[in-house]
């Protein structure tokens, strides 16, 4: 008798996660549009590690006197970089690729669903309920900074088979381009190039390392020709933003490297705010 009783417990449970599941799924698509934001900012930990005042969106967004929301997700890359192609981890749905598709179909049920089922980030599901919420289309500007955890990855920069392979950098963003237009008719979409990183535990700068796709101003060079292509604004904060003729360098702007401390996040806000100026 354990073995049925077993199989019913079993069954009944999946038919619950498949309840919920559609139940999510539902609920997150179509949802009133009840929050505005002049500025949307589209990232990963660079914009959303921090998310009080000292934030890179919260500074831009004072030193321009507009609202500003902060849809960056830490970890996360331009591209999906899951296996078997399917976004069922946290890493491959909040990838820029997969929250773009999210906004064209207006529908997040998948990225709720990953928050029900994973421990995610703190903060994951708190700015995912209020993108949900967001009404795209009263943006003004597109901020969409990516790049350092798709270099860090070895992601390939480019398909020439395929420019929209939402599995290579430069076609992860042409897709969050392409879905941003539609959503926020007249709206300026404005790239940010990663800046200039340390990868601290292996002594080396991101001029020499290469984890698999180039070194990391491969993509920003790439970025910058897709962003011509494109004819979109993209401000370059690797060149010339960071001093890096020293190795102790790393520490005037950076905590670890890669994520700015106070100091680094100042200097980039300005950087940024100056140009949508």
């Amino acid at each position: 008798m354990k073995e049925p009783v077993r199989y019913i417990c079993g069954g009944a449970a999946a038919l619950l996660s498949a309840v919920l599941f559609l139940f999510l799924f539902r609920e997150a698509r179509g949802v009133p549009k009840e929050q505005e934001a002049q500025i949307v900012v589209f990232g990963d930990s660079i914009f959303g590690e921090v998310r009080d005042e000292t934030a890179i969106p919260a500074q831009v967004g004072k030193q321009l006197d507009k609202s500003v929301y902060n849809a960056a997700f830490g970890g996360a890359c331009a591209a999906r970089i899951e296996q078997n192609r399917t976004l069922d981890y946290t890493g491959g749905t909040f990838s820029l690729a997969a929250l773009a598709r999210a906004v064209e179909a207006d529908d997040f049920g998948v990225q709720q669903s990953v928050i029900m089922r994973e421990s995610s980030t703190e903060y994951f599901g708190e700015v995912l309920d209020g993108l949900v919420k967001l009404d795209l289309a009263g943006a003004d500007i597109f901020l969409i900074q990516q790049g350092a955890n798709d270099y860090l990855q070895g992601i390939p920069i480019e398909d020439l088979e395929d420019p929209y392979n939402d599995h290579t950098f430069l076609g992860a963003l042409r897709t969050a381009v392409r879905a941003l237009k539609k959503a926020g008719s007249g709206a300026r979409i404005v790239l940010v190039t990663p800046p200039f990183v340390w990868y601290v535990v292996a002594g080396e700068t991101c001029e020499t390392a290469d984890f698999g796709g180039g070194v990391l101003e491969d993509y920003v060079n790439a970025e910058l020709e897709m962003a011509e292509e494109l004819g979109i604004e993209i401000i370059d904060l690797y060149h010339d933003l960071f001093p890096h003729e020293e190795w102790e360098d790393w520490m005037l702007y950076s905590r670890d490297g890669l994520h700015p401390n106070e100091a680094g996040r100042e200097r980039i806000a300005q950087k940024i705010a100056e140009y949508l100026r």
